[in-house]
């Protein structure tokens, strides 16, 4: 390193995501900031936690500047939750696993057959009582696979079946609706402009759709899946809105992504690509002489829409410098430097123990920025 590198503080933008299951972005940014001091005092750190819409989405928009707002709505098993969306300038983050997210379920108790979008629609007029005429809906980390249905019945649509009763929650209610009437829905959603930000582009049934590809993760058996996909087709059939199911991100989170397009005619875009406009993340890059981003794995998921692509994709348009900090690394070099990541540091790099990596990842996590900092800076 020459000694003008050295006299001359380096400007780091941490851009990262959460650790799932063992640090918040927060707090993934607070401890590369803490590690990098510890090697490098004189670098200039700026921190933007970023998130893709799924889990961890309103506690990066609040710690970029939104106001953090607490309501009470339904959970995906009918008990009602607290959930939290962030609001700034008329612009509001709704993130749906605070409402129907797999942590409102009971632990190691799956409900894949009834469980409920509602608490999202209540989220949703929430947001809009509290002001908003721009909302994000970031999706993913559901607990439900009901096509959305809970959150436009409590939006106001009417899912009926044969005795004109609303059908029961979840997807395997679905069955059993027979008309579904969306003329009753808010009339303010009309006048919203809504954004469906997702990291995946699943279409809503088949092969690739919302039950099939992940309603195992939420306890969906072999004939639950297919009891799923089958009622969710049929939703679509009521709504004579096939096309909309063929459409990309229909099959977010259980098909509330499908909802979304139909009810509330929201536009679809990769999460991660909202969220750095709303954070302000490229203009962090500009200002940057390096940017350290990431996750807690690093694997072919993340080149597919996660938040730690699409900020090496800025930075590479930018023309700056991107290593990545990870939980764990299973790309190998060629596939990472394609993605436009120079280098990743991963826990296991300095923890063989992964059970220990999860239960100490702070400690580890600033250990490894440290040695980053010596590294890059």
């Amino acid at each position: 390193m020459t000694t003008t590198a050295r006299t001359t503080p380096a400007r780091v933008l941490i851009a990262a995501d959460k650790f799932k299951g063992s640090l918040t972005a927060v707090e993934v940014a607070d401890r590369v900031s803490a590690g990098i001091r510890k090697a490098r005092p004189e670098a200039r750190i700026e921190a933007v936690p970023v998130a893709d819409g799924g889990d961890g989405t309103v506690a990066a928009a609040v710690a970029g500047g939104f106001t953090r707002h607490e309501v009470e709505v339904t959970g995906p098993t009918g008990a009602p939750v607290t959930a939290a969306f962030a609001l700034r300038e008329g612009t509001a983050v709704v993130e749906m696993a605070e409402a129907a997210g797999l942590q409102h379920l009971p632990r190691g108790v799956f409900v894949p057959l009834t469980a409920t979008t509602y608490g999202v629609g209540e989220l949703l007029l929430a947001a809009l009582d509290a002001g908003a005429h721009t909302v994000i809906l970031g999706v993913g980390g559901s607990a439900t696979t009901d096509g959305g249905a809970g959150m436009l019945d409590a939006l106001g649509a009417r899912l009926l079946d044969r005795d004109g009763d609303t059908v029961p929650w979840g997807g395997g209610g679905l069955r059993e609706l027979v008309t579904a009437d969306l003329s009753g829905l808010d009339e303010r959603l009309g006048k919203t402009e809504f954004v469906l930000a997702s990291d995946v582009d699943n279409p809503l049934t088949g092969p690739k759709g919302a039950a099939a590809v992940y309603g195992p993760q939420k306890g969906a058996s072999d004939a639950d899946v297919t009891l799923l996909d089958d009622a969710l087709t049929h939703l679509a059939e009521v709504l004579g809105a096939q096309e909309a199911a063929a459409s990309q991100g229909a099959g977010a989170a259980g098909g509330i992504g499908f909802a979304a397009l139909v009810g509330l005619r929201a536009r679809f875009r990769p999460g991660i690509e909202i969220m750095m406009e709303e954070l302000g993340v490229e203009a962090a890059i500009g200002r940057a002489c390096l940017v350290i981003t990431g996750e807690g794995s690093l694997d072919e998921q993340t080149l597919h829409g996660k938040a730690p692509a699409g900020v090496a994709a800025a930075a590479r348009r930018a023309g700056k410098p991107v290593v990545a900090v990870c939980g764990r690394l299973a790309i190998d070099a060629a596939r990472l430097k394609a993605a436009g990541i120079e280098r990743a540091y991963a826990l296991t790099d300095i923890e063989s123990d992964v059970e220990r990596c999860i239960a100490e990842a702070g400690p580890l996590l600033e250990a490894l920025a440290e040695r980053l900092a010596a590294d890059r800076l």
